[in-house]
């Protein structure tokens, strides 16, 4: 069995003028012990060998997708899975994507860790276009694509849970007439063949909510940002997806790590 993981750490795990991080981050990893870990807002993990020795804790092999206008990210590879193929994916996304291709009982599968625009509903549809063209150059491969979408559940009212925001972050997830909610991104995920999995396999009837955590969150109103998305072959492997609360998650970030387990093995 697999183990697959997707997890925005915040800022790298490192809050500037404030707590590090870090070591709650390694501790919650080390103690879910993901095959497949897709992180997010690797901020500063690009340089002094951070990333390397974050990875070195956990017992993992790094694969970095660098930013130019926001934060890397990256998916980590735990021993014995071989990686045949690792690179970005290379389009000027606001922060970026990493692609990552191992070997599995069942065949090759293609990993993806993406990061898209907080911002604009309209970018992230964009972003969400290119990876959808990247799944499909992955065809006949395995494939994941995991990562903090910024975009709500296309399935979920969210009236009621937008209305309590702040003007300011609300905009963030309606489309330009200001009351229809954009869930565009997550959409053309979806209709480019990807399965969610948490509706698919969640472990019992949370809600799947991935934002805030104790640590903060002020632009988030209890939402599901985060998501591992599958081609059809590999859904049909996934046996159970779970959200990670409690203990250290509540306050190694603002978002909560996802996790889902894959009736799969190492070739």
């Amino acid at each position: 069995m697999l183990r697959v993981m997707t997890w925005n750490i915040r800022t790298g795990g490192r809050d500037r003028g404030g707590p590090d991080r870090l070591g709650l981050v390694t501790g919650v990893i080390a103690a879910e012990r993901p095959d497949l870990l897709a992180l997010q807002e690797l901020r500063d993990f690009d340089r002094g060998g951070l990333l390397a020795d974050v990875a070195g804790r956990v017992g993992m092999r790094p694969h970095l997708a660098r930013s130019c206008f926001g934060q890397p990210v990256a998916v980590l590879v735990r021993p014995p899975l071989r990686v045949r193929r690792a690179g970005p994916v290379r389009r000027p996304f606001h922060h970026a994507a990493a692609r990552v291709v191992v070997d599995t009982s069942a065949g090759p599968l293609t990993v993806f860790s993406a990061h898209l625009s907080p911002y604009s509903g309209g970018r992230r549809r964009m972003e969400a276009d290119w990876l959808a063209a990247a799944v499909r150059r992955a065809a006949g491969e395995l494939t994941l694509l995991a990562g903090d979408l910024n975009t709500l559940d296309p399935t979920v009212d969210h009236t009621a849970r937008l209305a309590g925001l702040p003007a300011l972050y609300r905009r963030r997830h309606l489309r330009r007439d200001g009351r229809t909610v954009d869930t565009r991104a997550v959409s053309r995920l979806l209709a480019a063949g990807l399965v969610d999995l948490w509706p698919l396999r969640a472990e019992d009837d949370a809600d799947g909510l991935t934002v805030p955590t104790r640590h903060g969150g002020a632009e988030f109103a209890g939402m599901r940002l985060d998501y591992l998305l599958a081609g059809a072959r590999l859904a049909a492997c996934a046996r159970r997806v779970r959200v990670v609360r409690g203990g250290d998650a509540d306050h190694a970030s603002d978002h909560y790590p996802v996790v889902a387990e894959l009736e799969l093995e190492p070739a």
